[in-house]
């Protein structure tokens, strides 16, 4: 861990690995969890990344894996429980401030997972469709057709005059 080259991968991709697990697994300290977990992974197996991708792109794709498998895990369905019975304060507050982004980070996170992904990566990552689409390893109409589907099932529960934040395609 002394190499400079890890602790500049750590610098660089520590947030956004974050933001990317919280907005899958809305859960604070599992996506910590979960991003630590990719880095400890991949320092472990460094000499077999084959470089096919950049690095960003494969910390990325490990992160959605890791938060997908987090989402089946015996350990979330459990907290959920918990979480359920005993109202815990979400994070969710520390990372989106004003009320108007909190009821579209509300809906969007109240999305399903297939549609959640693609609106997270198009409007908090910035990814266009294909980008997208290589990271999911799906068709870029499949991807297209889920952003519109889950932009639908937005508007359904986000106020119009909202909807400006989140027209800037």
């Amino acid at each position: 861990m002394d190499n400079p080259h890890w602790q500049e991968l750590l610098t660089t991709h520590t947030q956004k690995l974050l933001h990317i697990s919280f907005l899958y697994v809305k859960d604070w300290h599992a996506a910590e969890d979960i991003v630590q977990d990719v880095f400890v992974k991949y320092f472990e197996t460094y000499e077999q990344f084959r470089h096919e991708s950049s690095v960003t792109t494969y910390l990325t794709r490990m992160t959605i894996n890791r938060s997908k498998d987090y989402l089946k895990s015996f350990r979330y369905r459990t907290q959920q429980l918990t979480t359920y019975f005993t109202q815990s304060i979400t994070t969710k507050d520390s990372l989106i401030i004003n009320e108007e982004q909190n009821e579209i980070a509300d809906a969007i996170l109240a999305l399903p997972l297939k549609y959640r992904e693609p609106v997270i990566l198009y409007f908090y990552e910035e990814l266009t469709f294909h980008e997208i689409a290589v990271l999911l390893h799906l068709p870029e109409s499949t991807v297209h057709y889920r952003f519109t589907q889950a932009k639908l099932k937005l508007r359904e529960q986000i106020p119009e005059k909202e909807w400006g934040l989140l027209n800037h395609e």
